[in-house]
Parts: structure tokens; sequence; C-alpha cells
């Protein structure tokens, strides 16, 4: 018998190229394309802050912009007494989403010819996209029982008992939304941008992918306050 969640993994769009890793397959492209972006990440970070200044300037002035942005955005989404030591989750997060979303409008990866498949963004894969939600997830669960131990069980039923069923589908509907939002933008945006280039391959398509250059650094700034409200939610104490 299959397992349905097994089922639901296999939801992807497009060719894959498949690993098979003992008697599971995975999508090798993704992994591909999230080594690269994990790659540009650490080699920026790297470079930015071998040399540290008192007066930063070019990529650590970059990379310090980053941090204080990461850091006012925790603070306002969590609050000020615990923001801080979720400062580097949410972070992560962010760069990884944007970077990846970035990827995927400037690098040119249907160009690059695998033996099966093609590659893309690793957001343009739903099963990234679903990990990345399901560690929101358990990054507020892990919050609130930190703080209130089995009393942070105690939001189920506030304001009133009857709600109990309703705020436990809302656990369940925050990551299908996180997922399957940064899924399906990014996707389209993709989708979009390859269909006119391959209509009208000069001038056109450059206004377009402008734009998703832009969307594209929304959706994980959106991603990223919401995994920070969703935290600050589970943290707040309830009367």
């Amino acid at each position: 018998m299959n397992n349905p969640l097994f089922d639901i993994s296999e939801v992807s769009v497009g060719q894959h190229l498949y690993w098979q890793l003992g008697d599971y397959q995975v999508h090798g492209q993704v992994l591909l394309t999230s080594w690269l972006v994990f790659t540009i990440i650490i080699s920026l970070s790297f470079l930015a802050n071998r040399d540290l200044k008192d007066i930063p300037e070019g990529l650590q002035n970059l990379t310090e912009y980053i941090t204080e942005f990461i850091r006012d955005l925790a603070k306002t989404q969590i609050g000020e007494k615990e923001y801080f030591s979720w400062v580097p989750f949410l972070g992560t997060i962010f760069l990884f989403i944007f970077v990846s979303n970035w990827s995927g409008a400037l690098i040119p990866w249907r160009l690059i010819e695998l033996p099966n498949g093609e590659l893309a963004a690793p957001t343009n894969d739903i099963n990234t996209t679903v990990a990345l939600a399901l560690l929101t997830s358990l990054a507020y669960f892990y919050a609130g029982l930190q703080k209130k131990g089995l009393g942070y069980f105690k939001r189920y039923i506030q304001p009133a008992a009857f709600l109990l069923p309703i705020n436990i589908l809302e656990d369940f509907t925050k990551p299908l939304s996180l997922s399957f939002r940064l899924f399906g933008n990014i996707l389209a945006d993709e989708l979009v941008v390859g269909v006119l280039i391959a209509l009208v391959p000069l001038i056109v398509p450059i206004p377009l992918m402008l734009l998703g250059l832009f969307t594209s650094a929304i959706q994980a700034l959106v991603f990223a306050t919401l995994a920070g409200a969703y935290i600050g939610e589970s943290l707040e104490d309830h009367h």
C-alpha cells in the first residue's frame, strides 16, 4: 500500500532528475541548486567578514545592513524581550528563500542540460517550500513549549473551549498557506518568463524579469515576516 505522504511529496511540475538513496528517490536537481544557494550565502558571508573593520565598507556594509534588517524584523514580530534568539533562524530562512528566488530569476537554469530533468530554483519545488513551512511550524511549537511548557496548549481552548477544532485547524493551514504561496508565486514567475523568452527573446522579457526580482524579494520577506509573527504569537501571554 502506498503511503499518502509519499504521494504528496511526488507533486511536481516539469521533469526531474532523481537520485536513488536506498529505498528513497530524491529530486537531484533541487539538491544541486540548493547547494549552490548555500555556497553563495556562505561565500559572501566569509568574504564580507574575514577582515572586519570598525567603519564597514563594501560587502561588510551589505552584510551588516542585512543583519540589522533581519534584527528589526524579528523585534517587530516577536517583541523586544525575546526576539534576539530567533534572529539566526529568521535570517537563515530569509536569506535562503531570497537567494533561491533570485537564482531562479537571474540564472538561466534551463540552458544547463542534464541527463534527465531540468534545473530550477529550489523554491520552485513544492518539497522545498513544504520543508521550510514545516520548519517554521516546528519553530513556533518549540518556542511556545519552551516558554510555557504544556500550558502552551491552553491556547487551543481560548477564548472559548468550543473553538478547539478551529484553533487546531489553524495550525494545519499555516504551513499549507506558507508553502503553497511561495511555491505558486515562484513557479508562475519562472513559467511566464520562460514562455516569453521562448516567444520573444529580446527586450520584452526584461521588464518582467525585473518585476520577478522584486516579487521574489517580497516573497522572501513575506515568508520571514509570517514566520516571525507565528513565533511571536506562540510566545505571547494569553489572559
